[in-house]
């Protein structure tokens, strides 16, 4: 077995992996010392922290949020966003990831095409109860688990494969994994079993666009409550197989159908995290840039500027292809409206605004109009620039000839000023503005936390006292 390249450098190496790529990627995680890499993935992973909490306690009265709760018993040991009713930490990390997903505004990672956050931070704060964990523990524990997970979606996914397999479903489980693993203190053998584990846990069918159904919000619950067990197996001596990547009935095999392709973590130093960006607005990925370039071309519309007659769309064929994003209706649930490229862009463009607002109403007559007045457009340079750059153009012509366009050449993600403000909002409405004030508190100090099941615990409202 090569060793683990530990070397220290004012630039860090990757790490080596051995010739079974479950045992090099546990190499590359137990060998994980967060402070090789500086400071900005640590600050990006607070913030990935504080954007999926603001997502959680937006959504706790969504309907599959409450689902997500009624279907998981009474326990002990697990804290749920914004409930009082404790439950054991698999079932808690199974309703935190549905509530964290339920807006779709959960953060993104373009290159393997997926959601992480909603997968690993349910399991770290899950797992932070059963033990002892400092915060700094916790917060290098995400950056690998992201690591892990966001460069095996990239070498495992392609636009075709993404229109069967729900990405975040399949990859999800093991960047979590990845970071149980490193945050329970695992030795190579124990993480690279749970990594098999993982992929053995890996699913998550791509139908749910088509009609809008409700399979997509809980993928990463089912990813997270597995990720606990598989923990708990490979703690309590379960062996798993080395060749679960590459084997020929390996995950690489069984899903893309092809060999599986190397996989090196934090290649040249670089921190996939920072790859990572924080949506703006609760819709699909694919769907963020042309609702941005869309309201730009909104701003530039007066009161009385004549109708709009049609809009041509531009995006990337990776946008164009993934399922549900080429969609004209009929909207029947707001999930459909969430996916569609043409809904986002037609609603932006009628109201004005962009926001879960534009999502409330289906039946919107002049956004149903504008709808049907869009053309989607795959752009080969929009193609040729993802997954580095997600690029989009909106073009309109007016009733009296006039034609406005404009383009981005990427999304712009959500500020820092942003999320903390929607975060404040969000958990101040469910535990109120002394309570949120501390979560945040906690979040940003979260390197000096000796035990970092404070946090979990503070993001539920205290039980009532029952009275006699």
């Amino acid at each position: 077995m090569v060793a683990a390249d530990v070397r220290s450098s004012a630039a860090p190496q990757a790490v080596r992996r051995s010739s079974a790529q479950a045992a090099g990627l546990a190499e590359a995680i137990v060998a994980f010392d967060a402070a090789r890499y500086g400071t900005e993935p640590i600050a990006k992973a607070r913030i990935c922290l504080l954007d999926f909490l603001s997502a959680a306690f937006e959504s706790v009265d969504l309907e599959w949020s409450r689902q997500a709760r009624a279907a998981m018993p009474v326990g002990a040991g697990g804290h749920v966003v914004g409930d009082a009713v404790e439950r054991s930490p698999g079932d808690a990390a199974f309703a935190n990831a549905v509530l964290g997903h339920g807006l779709v505004r959960e953060d993104m990672h373009a290159g393997s095409i997926s959601h992480h956050g909603v997968v690993i931070w349910p399991v770290l704060l899950a797992l932070a109860e059963t033990g002892s964990f400092s915060g700094q523990r916790l917060l290098a524990a995400a950056i690998v688990g992201y690591e892990t997970g966001c460069r095996v979606g990239r070498a495992l996914f392609d636009s075709t494969l993404a229109r069967l397999f729900r990405p975040t479903g399949l990859v999800g489980p093991l960047g979590a994994a990845a970071a149980g693993a490193y945050l329970l203190g695992f030795d190579e053998r124990k993480t690279a079993t749970a990594l098999a584990l993982a992929a053995n846990c890996a699913g998550g069918l791509n139908q749910w666009p088509h009609s809008g159904a409700s399979e997509m919000y809980f993928h990463p619950g089912f990813g997270a409550r597995n990720i606990v067990t598989a923990l708990q197996l490979a703690a309590a001596g379960a062996f798993g197989s080395p060749d679960i990547f590459e084997g020929e009935a390996g995950l690489f095999a069984a899903f893309a159908r092809k060999p599986a392709v190397p996989v090196t973590l934090f290649p040249n130093g670089e921190a996939d995290i920072l790859a990572v960006y924080n949506k703006p607005v609760g819709a699909c990925n694919f769907a963020q840039t042309a609702c941005q370039a869309a309201y730009r071309l909104a701003q530039q519309l007066t009161p009385d500027a004549a109708p709009i007659e049609r809009v041509a769309i531009r995006v990337s064929d990776a946008a164009r292809r993934y399922p549900g994003c080429d969609f004209t209706g009929p909207f029947e649930r707001g999930l459909q409206a969430k996916m569609s490229i043409q809904y986002g862009v037609a609603a932006t463009l009628a109201q004005r605004r962009l926001g879960e607002a534009n999502y409330q109403r289906l039946d919107e007559p002049e956004t149903l109009r504008l709808v049907a007045a869009c053309a989607l457009e795959v752009d080969p340079d929009f193609t040729r620039a993802f997954p580095a750059a997600q690029g989009a153009e909106i073009e309109i012509s007016l009733a009296d000839g006039r034609q406005l366009k404009t383009s981005l050449r990427d999304v712009v993600p959500a500020t820092e000023a942003e999320i903390r403000q929607r975060f404040r909002e969000a958990a101040g409405a469910v535990l109120g503005e002394a309570r949120t004030e501390e979560i945040e508190a906690l979040v940003d100090g979260l390197e000096e936390l000796a035990e970092a099941a404070a946090l979990p615990r503070l993001l539920a409202p205290e039980r009532p006292t029952p009275k006699h």
